[in-house]
């Protein structure tokens, strides 16, 4: 394995599938799973690509969301991509709402068949296959290869979203080993932070008219109980007011989830014990 893929790798490798064997390449099988948990999280603008657009984007997640900067690729076609890492792998419903709300809040005036997402969402963005090519890629009909670039060079991509020629692997494995995966915490956060862009999940049919909204970690915690394919919903303490603490304490000390989220979750508890020790 070379630099690249252990960067490819480290930031967006898929969960390994035990059928396959130790030789096997990691990212064989692609790095989005539509049915399955993801850790890699691609959102799309082009025809015509636009940076001024995917700038906001990127800019905002970092400034408004205080979230890792995601890597930025050109397509080797017509658009700009943004690559999002996880620490750890949601369920791909997750990760596509998440899009979505970026998209709503960010990108809200663009036109629907200039954005593409993966994984996709049924009322968001589409995308034209549910798994996108690896990036650095050749094109179909040669000529054009898609790569990751540095944001001080993205706009110059603008008119001709490609490169001429194959990207060097160690300058595009030196570009993604900047980078960082968002933790559990993180994505925690950013969804709060997203606010009205999160559309809050339909009740049942029996709930009164005037009953309390859902907060906007019950998303996220339908996500994080995730088991297999089969996803658990655990109800928060208080249903009418979203309380972080003790969310964050039910996945700490859910035996059932996956180790990582679980340490994700002490490591955002930890303020909360910091400032409950303050005299």
């Amino acid at each position: 394995m070379n630099r690249l893929q252990r960067e490819l790798l480290r930031l967006y490798g898929a969960p390994a599938d035990p059928d396959l064997g130790p030789a096997a390449d990691p990212l064989a099988g692609g790095l989005i799973d539509p049915k399955g948990p993801v850790r890699a999280l691609m959102l799309e603008l082009g025809r015509p690509a636009d940076w001024a657009a995917v700038a906001r984007v990127w800019n905002g997640v970092q400034t408004d969301l205080g979230l890792p900067a995601p890597a930025i690729a050109v397509s080797g076609s017509d658009a700009y991509q943004l690559w999002f890492s996880l620490a750890a792998p949601l369920p791909a419903a997750q990760a596509a709402a998440f899009l979505e709300a970026l998209c709503l809040r960010y990108l809200g005036d663009m036109p629907r068949h200039r954005l593409a997402q993966l994984p996709a969402s049924h009322a968001g963005a589409t995308a034209s296959a549910s798994q996108p090519r690896r990036v650095p890629a050749e094109q179909a009909g040669g000529g054009r290869w898609s790569a990751f670039v540095a944001p001080d060079l993205a706009p110059m991509f603008a008119d001709e979203p490609w490169l001429d020629l194959p990207p060097n692997p160690d300058g595009q494995a030196g570009l993604l080993a900047r980078l960082e995966s968002m933790g559990l915490a993180d994505f925690l956060r950013a969804q709060q932070g997203l606010g009205a862009a999160l559309a809050p999940p339909a009740g049942p049919p029996d709930l009164p008219a005037n009953a309390p909204a859902v907060p906007h970690t019950a998303p996220l915690l339908a996500a994080a109980t995730a088991t297999g394919d089969r996803a658990v919903t655990r109800p928060a303490a208080n249903p009418a007011k979203p309380d972080p603490r003790s969310f964050l304490l039910g996945v700490m000390n859910d035996s059932t989830l996956d180790l990582a989220l679980r340490i994700e979750a002490a490591k955002a508890l930890l303020p909360y014990a910091e400032a409950h020790q303050k005299p």
